[in-house]
């Protein structure tokens, strides 16, 4: 682990790095106090930026299945299953020992309960993982409530406690993080409704930095809606604008961070849908206008988006350089097709792998611009966005 480095700043010693100065506004006008941007140098920042650049590796993307047990509930019972530890146990060994998933696959996102799990043969999911060249995260955050002030919005809680959690996840082998909040674009979104999602993401990401995870920082911006695809963007720039803003006051890295933002999009219920460039051309103008390059990895959510729709998304994003690896980290638009196959029946458990490693390639070719929608079945193309939809 890299030790804290420390340089002069105004005369006093301090433990940061990156400095950045502003000067006096006039000759005639008493110059202000002088005021330093930096960053600090923490014990994991070596690793961090490590395990970005490796989450963040070519044709490679997240694996998102980090549901809770009551939405994992919500996926078995689409099958027919009940909601019981031994079913989430046994459709999580599925996803997971897939072989050759690791080709397409660099990290994994996991809910508490399945950081903690084994195979039935006793092999523990992490290694798993690690075995595979997967990296292996966790949901760090305890969901949403509704947020008092606001226009009908909600707050993300978790905070409480986050540190001696992180702290024990990466004991037991996650090495980066995620924090999902919302903004409405129907409810406004309000002043306060945004900055306590960029406020709160800060802080989560510097706690979670400071105990070794990479932070992923997911402020998604929600479907529901009749916007047009220009309001999308404007909510979208407003967001990032804030996030990035309480990031630096909060001495995040952005080295060591990855994103899971929105494609921005028209409002689910919009009448005129956009085509792949058009989503692609406003998505890259949001990301340019607000993300710095040093930012290491995009890792788009699908966001209720048809699977083929989610991967064409992405491959006309991939279709000129970008300053950083721009990805997925889908949870339905990878998992749908393997449900449907699977069907809760240990005869087709080879079969639902195999599933899965149709759309984990798919989505590798999009992240490379390579990806050619040709030979896609229809329910693939078959939409998934509910209204209201809750984690």
């Amino acid at each position: 682990m890299a030790s804290a480095s420390f340089v002069k700043l105004n005369n006093l010693s301090s433990p940061w790095i990156g400095q950045r100065s502003f000067a006096h506004h006039s000759a005639s006008s008493p110059s202000p106090p002088r005021v330093s941007f930096a960053i600090r140098a923490g014990a994991y920042s070596d690793e961090l930026v490590k395990t970005a650049k490796s989450i963040a590796s070519p044709g490679r993307g997240i694996l998102a299945i980090d549901e809770s047990n009551a939405t994992c509930g919500k996926r078995l019972a689409s099958i027919g299953l009940d909601n019981t530890e031994e079913n989430r146990q046994a459709y999580r060994q599925l996803l997971l020992t897939t072989p050759g998933l690791g080709d397409y696959i660099s990290g994994a996102i996991l809910f508490e309960e399945t950081l903690y799990q084994s195979t039935k043969d006793g092999k523990k999911f992490v290694d798993c993982l690690r075995d595979a060249n997967i990296v292996p995260g966790i949901k760090v955050d305890k969901g949403l409530s509704p947020l008092p002030g606001s226009n009908d919005e909600s707050w993300c809680q978790g905070l409480d406690g986050l540190a001696s959690r992180s702290a024990e996840y990466y004991k037991q082998g996650a090495r980066f993080a995620k924090w999902r909040t919302v903004v409405s674009v129907p409810c406004g979104p309000s002043a306060l409704a945004v900055k306590e999602a960029a406020w709160g993401l800060a802080r989560y990401a510097a706690i979670s930095q400071d105990n070794g995870l990479v932070p992923i920082v997911e402020p998604e911006i929600l479907l529901d809606g009749d916007h047009p695809i220009e309001r999308t963007l404007e909510v979208a720039e407003k967001v990032w604008s804030e996030v990035f803003f309480y990031l630096a006051q909060n001495n995040v890295m952005f080295e060591g961070i990855l994103l899971k933002p929105s494609m921005v999009t028209p409002g689910a219920e919009h009448k005129n849908k956009a085509s792949p460039e058009t989503v692609a051309e406003h998505t890259l103008t949001m990301l340019k206008r607000r993300v710095p390059p040093a930012v290491p990895g995009i890792m788009f959510l699908s966001g209720g988006q048809s699977e083929a729709e989610a991967t064409l998304n992405l491959n006309a994003m991939n279709q000129n350089p970008n300053p950083w690896h721009v990805s997925f980290s889908y949870a339905r638009a990878l998992q749908n097709s393997v449900l449907r196959t699977w069907q809760g029946k240990p005869e087709m458990f080879e079969a639902s792998q195999k599933a899965l490693l149709v759309r984990a390639k798919a989505n590798s070719l999009a992240q490379l611009g390579k990806y050619s929608a040709e030979g896609e079945n229809e329910d693939a193309k078959r939409g998934m966005f509910v209204k209201g939809y809750t984690y």
